[in-house]
């Protein structure tokens, strides 16, 4: 069986969406979203009525955003995070987000054609921030392998 590599990661907005602070950052989204629905080994995105996905409540505070996407590779994703036009905005994040106390980017495999659900993140996130980083839920610092999680799971 194929597996792909799911990816979430939040972000607490300095103020609502709808606001002059995350205008810049608004006004960027749909171009980002292209160019990652474009890249190499773009598997899914979640996304709501208007194209992203800053509707979407995972936690109670409303300034907390979402991101989750599946991509084929880690290789893959690490290339449309770092080394596309996505980077510039990237490195620009301080300028909408406020700096997280906790985790809050953590990856995990999922079988070939299925999606995670928001709330599968959130429970990841939590076990990272829990654990630390083990083949159920990692980050870029600690990669792991399809086969590890699968060795990792039969094993809990």
């Amino acid at each position: 069986m194929e597996y792909h590599l799911a990816q979430v990661n939040i972000a607490k907005m300095l103020g609502p969406i709808d606001t002059p602070v995350m205008a810049d950052f608004v006004a960027n989204l749909d171009r980002i979203n292209v160019l990652a629905e474009s890249s190499p080994g773009f598997v899914w995105r979640l996304k709501d009525e208007g194209n992203n996905a800053t509707s979407f409540k995972v936690y109670d505070d409303a300034l907390i955003i979402i991101n989750l996407s599946v991509w084929k590779t880690i290789d893959d994703l690490v290339a449309y995070v770092y080394r596309s036009d996505h980077a510039a905005i990237f490195r620009r994040r301080q300028e909408w987000f406020e700096k997280m106390t906790r985790p809050h980017t953590t990856m995990w495999y999922v079988p070939g054609g299925t999606v995670p659900s928001p709330q599968e993140a959130v429970e990841r996130l939590d076990h990272l921030q829990a654990h630390g980083e083990t083949p159920y839920a990692f980050s870029f610092k600690r990669k792991f392998t399809a086969e590890e999680a699968l060795e990792f799971q039969s094993s809990r």
